[in-house]
């Protein structure tokens, strides 16, 4: 007997093969096939292929396999839902090909592929897309008229029906202010999101039109409590997603501002030539540091503040949806340092 090569043993070894006579019964079963399914060879041979069948595929898929394989003796290639001896699905790409001696047909040979874990991933994929698209539908639709119009009303009314010495008396300007502001937040908040969720839909583009990045930008943290540690310079027009532009800067803003040990905390914004620069006198990460907090779930072991790990990853996103590329460096001086996000835009090359 010939040796087999490497590639014949690499087959072997990693692929489902079987052989099966004309009438399907397995006639030869490799090791990996007996793995796979969670059958013996023993209990295999004899048996017909069917001890594998989940019943997923209609008659008709087998009749084409049959038709392909046997009356126009060409290779019949498919993904296969098949059923192991614990009665768990497991899914092979299968390749089927006809054993003929003299033009009369013997007997099938069958190559597979397990491919179980790629289409279980992209099962969970489907289904946490489904649950996604249904809260895009919750977010855009159901909340909206609670965040734009009933809470709105609300305040309204109630600001017609206190008199001003009763706001007085009891001292309700403040309340009244946070209510009012803490509504403008959410509703730029809710924009923000209402835009994202457009990015849900299959092939969906960013929606990008010319905006002066300080404007907006002021407007955006006009109703945050940090507002004042935030230096905004002149940015000059770029074309951005107003609500996504701002919601992912902020997020970059907020972890200058949070991950920051300094008595005096800030975040400085200015432009460089092609490139928004966002600088805090933070803690200061390094592009390492950087590349590694940018992946989803992700914080660094230790950290005290708590959080998600997703923000940065999201944000990141965004900003690469604009066409805009990210970077980071840690910067010091003889008094002070922290980190420097490079933000370059890259839409006119």
């Amino acid at each position: 007997m010939e040796k087999m090569n490497d590639s014949e043993q690499l087959l072997i070894e990693t692929c489902l093969i079987s052989k099966a006579d004309k009438n399907g019964k397995i006639i030869y079963a490799n090791d990996k096939f007996c793995e796979i399914s969670g059958y013996s060879l023993q209990e295999l041979i004899g048996e017909d292929h069917k001890i594998v069948n989940s019943g997923s595929h209609s008659k008709d898929f087998w009749k084409e396999m049959y038709k392909t394989v046997v009356k126009d003796k060409k290779i019949w290639y498919s993904i296969v839902t098949n059923k192991n001896k614990k009665g768990e699905f497991y899914y092979v790409k299968s390749w089927i090909k006809g054993i003929f001696e003299k033009e009369e047909f013997k007997g099938y040979i069958s190559v597979r592929q397990d491919v179980t874990d790629i289409i279980n991933a992209k099962n969970e994929i489907d289904k946490k897309n489904t649950y996604l698209e249904h809260a895009a539908k919750i977010l855009r639709h159901d909340m909206h008229s609670g965040i734009n119009t009933y809470i709105p009303r609300g305040i309204s009314s109630l600001e017609r029906r206190l008199k001003p010495e009763i706001i007085e008396q009891h001292k309700l300007q403040v309340p009244i202010k946070i209510l009012k502001e803490g509504l403008v937040h959410t509703q730029k908040v809710y924009k923000g999101v209402f835009e994202f969720t457009n990015l849900v839909k299959y092939n969906a583009k960013i929606e990008l039109q010319p905006y002066n990045l300080k404007n907006i930008l002021s407007d955006y943290l006009s109703s945050t409590i940090y507002k004042d540690q935030v230096l905004i310079e002149d940015l000059g027009i770029m074309n951005v997603n107003e609500s996504l532009f701002c919601t992912a800067i902020d997020n970059l803003i907020r972890n200058g501002l949070k991950y920051n040990d300094s008595a005096t905390k800030y975040v400085k914004i200015y432009r460089e030539d092609n490139c928004i620069i966002i600088q805090d006198n933070g803690r200061g990460i390094n592009q390492d540091d950087f590349n590694y907090l940018s992946k989803p779930y992700t914080r660094k072991e230790g950290q005290k503040e708590k959080g998600t790990g997703l923000g940065l990853n999201i944000c990141i996103a965004i900003l690469n949806e604009h066409k805009f590329e990210i970077s980071c460096n840690k910067w010091n001086n003889c008094h002070e340092s922290g980190t420097k996000i490079i933000i370059k835009n890259n839409q006119n090359i």
